[in-house]
């Protein structure tokens, strides 16, 4: 469920393989798992379940075009982490999870021999006061000691990987990296044909209606299913689900096209994939393969919420999320304040209050699935989530019940209008997002 390419263009498109766009339905059809959503977590869970049982007759059903959604729109940073907690035993848990679920992505690349464009170079999270600098390298420091791969950077050390202006200190993760999600759904489409996986694209889910075999009223006929998967993030509350759980926050991005490696060096790049900062309105940027700048957030402005969920944002050059993007990283970066922005375009973040996703089963005949509000984590979570779907599905429980995410049904989100008068009235005078940090 997503908002066409066409006019909201995210570079991760540019020399993607080509892809042929399958079918709309048009009938009834009758299957065992119906997942609704083609990004990260409909098709990963389509992957796995399929795998697993090859058995089960699976549909998947998306609204416009595998990947049209944020999986295809995102700054494509691989991040460890799940939460905003900072204790380091829940840290050095959370890393361990993703981190295994980064090697799982790099795994399935390998093993099927996929075209996918991805590096992991590293990420940095730089600090940006003396204070946040001294807290930052006192938890590396700790977390070291526990085994993680962590290193603080200052000085000449940051200076080599990255000139940012305004860093006092950074975090270097070199397990983590940068990921082309056009490219890993469209390479995965005919690992999902093989194995059995019927897909259905330009097919909107209207209604749900649920029972022992739930029904799905779909623009093209009613699909019929004993189990369904919410693979929808921010576009959830559409269905009638977690409308007081999932806050769509619209993410403003900008991209260059590749830039010229000796103006990459000049700005102090070195083989980073990318860093975000830890400023209240995050920013981050990430860098491809062929020197190709993206970034997003650093401002109010550069996130946004619309009255009623809605999803969709007219995204045009030079307005004034660009330029309030482009102030920001010509402040790091003052040698990029001219560079040609060659990609602009918007994608809904599927937000929770507690700020970290939440996955699990849920109805009265327990044969409702859902992966959903990944807070800016979705390139890794929501491919994660294809293995804890398919767990659950097996009544398999135990590798996750540890897991923040596991069996949480997110809530605490008022109704509209006040989530919109709320939204905009804490943002504008704080500047800052109006969720707590997840403990």
């Amino acid at each position: 469920m997503s908002d066409d390419f066409d006019d909201n263009t995210a570079p991760w498109l540019v020399g993607a393989a080509p892809t042929e766009v399958a079918p709309s339905l048009s009938r009834d059809l009758t299957v065992d798992v119906a997942i609704i959503g083609g990004g990260f977590t409909g098709v990963s869970t389509a992957y796995h379940l399929s795998k697993r049982f090859p058995e089960l007759g699976i549909a998947l059903i998306e609204a416009k075009a595998l990947g049209n959604g944020a999986s295809g729109r995102n700054g494509g940073m691989m991040l460890n982490g799940i939460t905003m907690a900072d204790d380091a035993d829940t840290v050095t848990r959370e890393h361990e999870l993703t981190g295994r679920a980064i090697d799982a992505i790099e795994a399935l690349i390998r093993e099927h021999s996929l075209r996918v464009r991805y590096r992991r170079g590293g990420c940095l999270r730089i600090a940006t006061t003396p204070k946040a600098a001294e807290e930052a390298h006192a938890m590396v420091e700790g977390l070291a000691g526990r085994g993680l791969p962590l290193r603080y950077l200052a000085g000449a050390e940051l200076d080599g990987l990255l000139r940012a202006r305004g860093a006092c200190g950074a975090v270097h993760d070199p397990t983590e990296g940068v990921l082309n999600g056009v490219d890993l759904i469209r390479a995965m489409r005919p690992l999902l044909v093989a194995q059995g996986v019927q897909i259905y694209e330009g097919t909107w889910v209207r209604k749900v209606r649920e029972g022992e075999v739930c029904e799905l009223e779909t623009s093209g006929g009613t699909v019929r299913a004993k189990t369904i998967v919410l693979g929808t993030n921010g576009y959830t509350p559409r269905l009638g689900y977690f409308r007081t759980g999932i806050l769509p926050v619209l993410s403003h991005v900008i991209a260059t096209d590749p830039l010229p490696r000796e103006l990459l060096a000049r700005a102090g790049f070195g083989e980073l994939s990318g860093f975000s900062d830890d400023r209240p309105r995050l920013a981050y940027l990430t860098i491809d393969g062929d020197g190709r700048l993206v970034f997003g957030g650093g401002s109010t402005a550069a996130y946004g919420y619309r009255f009623g969920n809605a999803t969709t944002y007219d995204a045009r050059r030079g307005d004034g999320p660009e330029r309030a993007l482009r102030e920001t990283l010509a402040a790091y970066f003052p040698e990029l304040a001219d560079v040609p922005i060659a990609h602009r375009w918007t994608g809904p973040l599927g937000l929770t209050l507690a700020r970290h996703c939440a996955m699990g089963v849920m109805g009265r005949h327990r044969n409702i699935y859902y992966a959903l509000g990944y807070s800016g984590h979705g390139v890794v979570l929501a491919n994660l989530a294809g293995q804890v779907l398919t767990d659950l599905y097996a009544d398999h429980h135990e590798p996750w019940r540890a897991a923040p995410f596991y069996m949480k049904r997110p809530t605490g989100i008022p109704p509209e209008p006040f989530r919109y008068l709320g939204y905009h009235a804490f943002t504008r005078l704080t500047g800052r997002s109006p969720f707590k940090r997840a403990v």
